[in-house]
């Protein structure tokens, strides 16, 4: 499990794929929490692109995102991980870490073959807690 400390100690900027404008949405609550504890979160949703979401402007997919970024951070099902997985080498993302609930071994060989760190069935909020404020709380409740 140090490997997931690392990778949330290492990479601060998350491209967060099917953050929804609905801010009772478990990626919405996601996206803030992060974005409190200093990481700079870009939004993902096709529907919602040019919007903005918690300050920051939507994109279509993560290969219009103009910047580097280290985790792509998948709320979407399993069966669109792999199209995810495949963006996410063509930008070269650090990571590619899918949330609860949401596994593709085909997309975790991809990730193995490029050197890219695969994380699967784990809320990047859940984890930070866990590691740096050494807690476990209920899912959806934010600290404040």
């Amino acid at each position: 499990m140090s490997e997931i400390k690392e990778i949330l100690s290492k990479y601060k900027t998350i491209a967060m794929i099917g953050v929804s404008k609905d801010p009772k949405k478990p990626s919405t609550i996601v996206m803030k929490y992060m974005q409190k504890y200093g990481f700079k979160v870009i939004p993902v949703n096709p529907r919602a692109k040019g919007e903005k979401i918690l300050g920051e402007e939507v994109f279509e997919k993560i290969t219009d995102i103009k910047e580097p970024v280290g985790i792509v951070d998948v709320f979407r099902p399993s069966n669109e991980v792999y199209a995810i997985a495949e963006d996410a080498v063509k930008i070269g993302a650090k990571v590619l870490w899918l949330q609860l609930g949401i596994r593709d071994e085909e997309a975790k060989k991809l990730m193995d073959q490029n050197n890219i760190d695969y994380v699967e069935n784990k809320c990047t909020k859940m984890e930070y807690q866990n590691f740096f404020l050494k807690k476990r709380q209920a899912f959806p409740v934010l600290s404040n």
